[in-house]
């Protein structure tokens, strides 16, 4: 009986070992559709990752920081959504818009509303 309450531990930490390992691999911006130019790309993953790190457990807060990053940088009018398990149809201008993934779960669409 003690026998199998280690192995049972031991099984339980690897587990957990492993899931947080996971996270950390996860834990970088997979860019699925992109139509800006590298510059601006860049500065908006910058945004996204910022936004997303300052308030991981509160995305409604950090798709708000997102949008006022953008609008100070780039101008007024962009939208920012932030969440697990939505889908879109949307107009943008054009060469303003990202949709990406961070930390393995969670979506972003960030866009200029035209």
């Amino acid at each position: 009986m003690e026998d199998e309450e280690k192995v049972v531990e031991k099984v339980e930490e690897e587990a957990q070992d492993s899931s947080e390992e996971i996270r950390k691999i996860m834990n970088y911006p997979l860019v699925k559709f992109c139509d800006m130019n590298e510059e601006m790309k860049g500065e908006t993953i910058e945004v996204v990752v910022t936004a997303l790190e300052k308030s991981p457990n509160n995305l409604e807060n950090a798709a708000k920081l997102m949008k006022d990053a953008m609008d100070k940088k780039f101008g007024g009018g962009w939208i920012a959504v932030a969440g697990q398990g939505f889908g879109f149809s949307l107009s943008s201008h054009v060469k303003n818009l990202l949709f990406l993934y961070y930390g393995g779960s969670i979506a972003v669409l960030i866009y200029k509303a035209s």
